[in-house]
């Protein structure tokens, strides 16, 4: 069993946002990423902008071929054009293909993905159907965001999608609340296991995301066979604590240079 690791950028795009400018700079992170070892990347262009704008869209279309790497781009289908320039969820995936397109039901002001497609409603059922079928007219493989319910697994199955992707929030809150080896914990992951069997079962790929860390993803990976993960937050946050110090350190050491006398 192998696991890809597809790296979320959203919050680095957030953190160059918080000024005027480009830095960080989106493609430059994406290059060390993917130079790392990361298989993928990507991206959820929300509405608003907050991070990921269409102009990173199309760079990072560049560099995810130019790297020979995938490129997921995330989001709900059905959102719009928006007079902030924003050209609409299907536009930008129309006019850079991904290699993966990630149906999410997010709303435009949602702040982070919280729950999966309800496949029992018969509305949402033919929405995903429709872009499913869409999306695989332009080449790109399709996984739709579901809650670790056996049941939407096997709805998903009718849409055509080529994944699922399991919503992890629930399992990172029992680590976080109970501990990885608590009763909770364990019998939450079963779901995962049993969700993820349900997929395999009826021929259907699995990929697993959201509030994934270093604190619950091995345990996760070992448990619940699945073709990739998508990993932003946490991981942005855990290359600010392992690369702090050393930074500091080269910061007090062009201090120290530049309170030298010039020699000469």
């Amino acid at each position: 069993m192998h696991t890809a690791l597809s790296v979320n950028i959203n919050k680095i795009a957030w953190l160059r946002n918080a000024r005027n400018g480009d830095q960080p700079n989106v493609g430059t992170a994406s290059k060390k990423i993917i130079t790392a070892g990361a298989a993928g990347i990507t991206v959820h262009p929300r509405p608003d902008q907050r991070h990921i704008r269409p102009d990173d869209v199309y760079q990072l279309s560049s560099i995810t071929n130019s790297f020979n790497v995938e490129y997921n781009i995330e989001g709900n289908p059905t959102t719009g054009s928006q007079v902030n320039g924003y050209p609409g969820f299907m536009r930008l995936v129309r006019d850079t293909r991904p290699t993966q397109c990630t149906l999410v039901p997010d709303t435009s002001t949602q702040l982070t993905s919280d729950h999966g497609w309800n496949l029992r409603e018969s509305k949402q059922m033919e929405t995903v159907s429709l872009f499913v079928n869409e999306l695989h007219d332009l080449g790109c493989r399709v996984s739709i965001f579901v809650d670790p319910d056996p049941e939407i697994v096997s709805l998903a199955r009718q849409t055509q999608t080529d994944r699922v992707e399991l919503f992890t929030g629930p399992w990172a809150t029992a680590v976080e609340s109970f501990g990885i080896e608590s009763s909770e914990a364990t019998q939450c992951l079963a779901k995962y296991v049993e969700a993820a069997n349900t997929a395999h079962e009826i021929g259907l790929g699995v990929n697993a995301g959201h509030d994934l860390n270093l604190q619950n993803l091995t345990e996760f990976c070992r448990a619940v066979d699945v073709a990739e993960v998508s990993i932003g937050h946490a991981l942005v946050a855990d290359a600010l604590d392992h690369g702090l110090e050393s930074v500091v350190q080269k910061y007090l050491d062009a201090i120290k240079r530049g309170c030298q006398p010039r020699a000469g």
